[in-house]
């Protein structure tokens, strides 16, 4: 709220609300400057990632206006009703929930700020989420009345931040990192989506849209670099068949970038912020094997 001058928002600490889902562990926001930069495929394969290694996960569709995880994870029977509270649906290992479940396919959804914070609202009271240790939340690109929402109802482990190399991209990126610490949302990292092309024929590496610009944004920031997600149509066939690529090619340089940044988005967490998991990363990296195909 803003201050009786008219100031700007006065901060508020998100981790000091009252837990609303006392079974999650970490509920981790992934967000986006602007449309286009794969968020919801970043959401989906970390969230499959982290389960393959073993973790509880959720995965929360708060992108109200256009709600693609249920295809991207290949569910589509709507999740049950008991008790007067909602059974999340499961594929991959990973509970999610989704307004897509419960809005027509050919069905526009036309609200207003009121509407999309009680919708984001029941997606979190009303669902049975049970004992987990990361709930990921993908959010609507910007910084608008989920964003909002969101910082206001949960107390946020942190922030992660999907941004593609080129200027016009990393511009809004900075916009929606200062949204997030006005609230005193811990900033966990940036991944640098469609990062470059690697040929699968000769192996030559194209920067289609420019080169390291999510790296020099993470340290114009002072937070993490999480990494890069080379651009590969397997990637776009895995979010149309519902079959990430984490599952389909496990051995694919993609997979790898996404089991990469998982595993540091763990070692954020699990030392106390991204801060604190600069010094443990490296080292954590060199351990990674490639993780089983299921639970």
């Amino acid at each position: 709220m803003a201050d009786q001058q008219g100031g700007a928002p006065q901060q508020e600490d998100a981790s000091a609300r009252p837990n609303i889902i006392p079974g999650v562990k970490h509920v981790i926001a992934i967000s986006s400057g602007k449309g286009g930069v794969g968020k919801s495929t970043v959401a989906v394969n970390l969230a499959v990632a982290l389960s393959l290694n073993g973790a509880k996960v959720g995965l929360l569709d708060a992108d109200i206006y256009g709600p693609n995880i249920p295809m991207m994870m290949g569910v589509e029977k709507t999740p049950e009703q008991q008790d007067g509270k909602i059974t999340p649906a499961e594929s991959h290992g990973v509970k999610l929930i989704s307004m897509g479940f419960f809005v027509p396919e050919d069905t526009a959804v036309v609200w207003r700020g009121p509407m999309v914070h009680t919708a984001i609202q029941q997606l979190f009271r009303d669902v049975l989420w049970g004992e987990l240790d990361y709930l990921l939340i993908d959010l609507p690109p910007g910084t608008g009345d989920a964003q909002l929402t969101l910082t206001q109802l949960v107390p946020l482990a942190g922030a992660v931040t999907v941004t593609t190399p080129q200027e016009v991209a990393l511009h809004d990126v900075r916009k929606g990192m200062m949204m997030f610490q006005k609230v005193n949302v811990p900033l966990l990292g940036i991944v640098e989506n469609m990062s470059f092309y690697l040929c699968g024929h000769c192996g030559e590496r194209t920067e289609i849209f420019s080169h390291g610009g999510g790296e020099r944004a993470a340290e114009k920031l002072g937070i993490p670099f999480l990494g890069r997600v080379p651009i590969d149509p397997a990637i776009r066939i895995g979010g149309d068949t519902g079959n990430p690529i984490v599952i389909a090619n496990p051995d694919s340089p993609q997979a790898k970038a996404f089991r990469e940044i998982a595993a540091k988005l763990a070692a954020a967490l699990q030392t106390g912020g991204a801060g604190a998991a600069k010094s443990r990363i490296e080292s954590l990296l060199q351990k990674i094997k490639r993780p089983a195909t299921g639970h």
